[in-house]
């Protein structure tokens, strides 16, 4: 059977109109896919970015190594990848990390927040060290000031004493030197102890004035104390300083990595 030639011209065209619109829906398709691909790829840079300045901001000695532009980006980033990937969930592009690692440490903020740290442990003053205290946990009551009170005008002729109090919500805690634990027992012993932790010793900092207004210098101090596995029981501050209360055992190796702070 032959078909008329107007109808296989027909057929033709619908054939080629087909071509045609499918290649254009492909076309059209692949603009999308590579449109999106494009819009994505930023964000995904900015969140590898953020995800290498949060992982940094855990390391004061990374960043300031950073600031100091005296670490091999390229090395750091072979390190720091595979945490990246965790926090990321998918792989990283190694050159991705070198990039944001080279954009923190170009970063003047960056730079400046760094050096202040570093600037204010630079200039610690005097560190200061007692042994042979007690720490008390006591429930807040009505008597427990009066009887802190009490204790205060026994020892206040006692210069060689230690005695410091912090007050919480519902819980106070005391701390004292070893020798008038016998005074504390006696005046609070209507009072509900918690705990009672013997053969503590404390660190006291003094710290330059501008301390309250630079960020991240206790975060630095604890976490080098953390890295050593040094055990902190008890925080005691005020503007200036700080006492820290940590096992006997531990106070030598505190003590030092404290002092090292200062020659950073």
């Amino acid at each position: 059977m032959k078909f008329p030639k107007e109808l296989k011209t027909k057929y033709k065209n619908v054939i080629i109109f087909k071509i045609l619109l499918s290649a254009r829906i492909m076309f059209y398709i692949q603009q999308i896919v590579l449109n999106n691909y494009f819009c994505l790829k930023p964000n995904v840079m900015r969140t590898i970015a953020s995800s290498v300045s949060a992982y940094i901001k855990t390391k004061p000695y990374l960043s300031s190594a950073l600031s100091d532009g005296i670490i091999n980006l390229t090395s750091l980033a072979r390190q720091i990848q595979p945490e990246i990937e965790v926090v990321l969930k998918k792989k990283v592009n190694r050159g991705a990390i070198v990039m944001s690692l080279k954009r923190i440490s170009d970063d003047a903020d960056f730079s400046r927040d760094s050096a202040k740290i570093v600037g204010v442990l630079k200039n610690m003053g005097d560190i200061t060290v007692r042994s042979s205290l007690i720490d008390y946990s006591f429930s807040i009551s009505e008597t427990l000031l009066l009887n802190q009170a009490h204790l205060l005008k026994e020892i206040e002729h006692k210069k060689e004493v230690f005695y410091t109090s912090s007050r919480g919500v519902a819980e106070s805690n005391i701390i004292v030197s070893q020798n008038i634990s016998p005074l504390v027992d006696v005046f609070f012993k209507k009072e509900i102890c918690h705990s009672k932790v013997e053969n503590l010793s404390s660190i006291t900092i003094k710290l330059p004035t501008e301390n309250v207004t630079i960020p991240g210098i206790y975060y630095f101090i604890f976490q080098r104390l953390s890295w050593e596995g040094i055990n902190v029981n008890e925080i005691i501050s005020t503007s200036n300083e700080f006492t820290i209360l940590i096992d006997e055992q531990q106070v030598s190796s505190a003590f030092e990595e404290i002092k090292k702070l200062k020659s950073l």
